[in-house]
C-alpha cells in the first residue's frame, strides 16, 4: 500500500507544471508605471563576509557585484548599489516578472535567497464627485488608472465602495452635505471632498407640482375676473348712454312745452267770419268777387295741446312733414242769390 501511494506522488509530480510569477515564497512587489522603482532586500546587511550579489530576472541574470566592482554593463534599465538594491527604470508593462537575488561568501556558501514578484499599476487621475439636486444623486468617477478602488464618504461614515471607476449614492437627509470621495490602488491614492448645497434644498416633487398647479389657478381666476369687469364696464357705460338719451329727450319736450301758444290772425285769413252778422230784416250785400292772391297761401295755425306728464312724445325725425291745406266754404246766401 505504501509502494502504490509513493508511485502515485512521484507521477503527479512529475506532471505538476508550475506557474510562472507565481512563488508561495516570493514577496509581491507593486510598482508605478513610467515610474522609477527600487527593490530592496529586506533584512540584508551588508558584511565583511558578503562577497557576491547577483539579481536574477526569471532565469536571465541582470546585475552582479563582486568584490565590490560592478560585473555587469551598465544600461539604462537596470543599477545596483553595493548594498544590494536593484533600481528598476521607468518601468513597463513587461517589466512584470519574477525577480531572484543571490547573496554568496567569499567561500562560495549561499547566505540568502530572495524572490520578488513584481506587478505594474498605473496610477490614477484625480476623482471628480458631481451631484444633481433634482434626483439627490451624487457620483464619484475615475478616468484613468488601473484597477482603482473608490470609497465614498458622507460625513466622515462610508456610504459606498467597490472596484469600479464610477459609484452612486442617493441621499436622503434635506441638510448639507459633505462628500469625501477617496480612489486608491497598490501605487497611488487620492482624495477629493466637496459640499454639496442645492439652491432648492427640502422642496419635493409633490409640492413643484403643487405650487404650477395653484399658479395656473390663479391665473385662470384672474383672467375671469379681467373679463367680467371689462363686461361690467361696457353694460354701465351702455346704460349711461341711455339715460342720457332719456335725459335729452326729457328736457327738448320740457323746452318745449314752455312756450306759449301761437294765437293766428282770424280776420286776414278769414275775413268773412270776422264781419259782425247782419241786421235781421236787411238783406246782405254780398261781398264783391275778389281775385285769388298769387302769393302762397297762408294756413291758420292749430293750437298744441302742451303733453301730459308721463307720456312719451315721439320725436321725429327729419324735415317736417306738409300741413293738410283747410278750405274755406262759400255761405249759403251767396248760392241762392246767385
Amino acid at each position: 500500500m505504501n509502494l502504490a501511494c509513493e508511485l502515485l506522488a512521484s507521477f503527479l509530480l512529475i506532471f505538476t507544471v508550475p506557474t510562472k510569477g507565481e512563488d508561495p515564497e516570493s514577496t509581491v512587489v507593486w510598482g508605478a508605471l513610467d515610474h522609477d522603482l527600487n527593490l530592496d532586500i529586506p533584512g540584508f546587511q551588508r558584511s565583511d563576509i558578503v562577497a557576491d550579489i547577483q539579481w536574477h530576472k526569471s532565469r536571465n541574470k541582470i546585475t552582479r557585484i563582486k568584490n565590490d566592482m560592478p560585473l555587469y554593463k551598465p544600461t539604462d534599465k537596470y543599477d545596483m548599489f553595493t548594498n544590494g538594491t536593484l533600481k528598476i527604470k521607468a518601468l513597463m508593462r513587461n517589466d512584470s516578472d519574477l525577480y531572484k537575488v543571490e547573496v554568496y561568501a567569499s567561500n562560495g556558501v549561499n547566505l540568502l535567497n530572495k524572490k520578488f514578484d513584481l506587478k505594474i499599476q498605473e496610477m490614477l487621475s484625480g476623482p471628480e464627485i458631481n451631484w444633481i439636486c433634482t434626483n439627490r444623486t451624487v457620483s464619484c468617477k475615475v478616468e484613468n488608472g488601473s484597477d482603482p478602488e473608490l470609497k465614498l464618504y458622507l460625513n466622515s461614515s462610508v456610504v459606498k465602495k467597490g472596484h469600479w471607476r464610477l459609484i452612486t449614492y442617493i441621499w436622503k437627509s434635506k441638510w448639507n452635505k459633505t462628500f469625501t470621495c477617496e480612489a486608491s490602488n497598490h501605487v497611488d491614492k487620492k482624495v477629493i471632498t466637496e459640499v454639496v448645497v442645492c439652491p432648492d434644498e427640502g422642496l419635493d416633487l409633490y409640492l413643484i407640482i403643487g405650487i404650477c398647479l395653484g399658479g395656473i389657478v390663479f391665473l385662470i381666476f384672474v383672467a375671469l375676473l379681467i373679463c367680467y369687469i371689462s363686461r361690467r364696464k361696457k353694460q354701465s357705460r351702455r346704460r349711461d348712454g341711455e339715460e342720457l338719451e332719456i335725459k335729452a329727450q326729457r328736457a327738448t319736450l320740457e323746452e318745449r312745452g314752455r312756450k306759449p301758444p301761437q294765437i293766428p290772425g282770424s280776420t286776414s285769413a278769414n275775413p268773412g267770419m270776422s264781419q259782425t252778422p247782419p241786421v235781421p230784416g236787411h238783406r246782405s250785400q254780398l261781398p264783391a268777387h275778389r281775385p285769388r292772391p298769387l302769393g302762397p297761401r297762408v294756413q291758420p295755425q292749430q293750437k298744441r295741446l302742451p303733453p301730459t306728464p308721463g307720456t312719451q312724445v315721439h320725436q321725429q325725425k327729419g324735415p317736417p312733414l306738409p300741413k293738410p291745406r283747410v278750405q274755406t266754404k262759400p255761405p249759403c246766401d251767396a248760392g241762392e242769390n246767385s
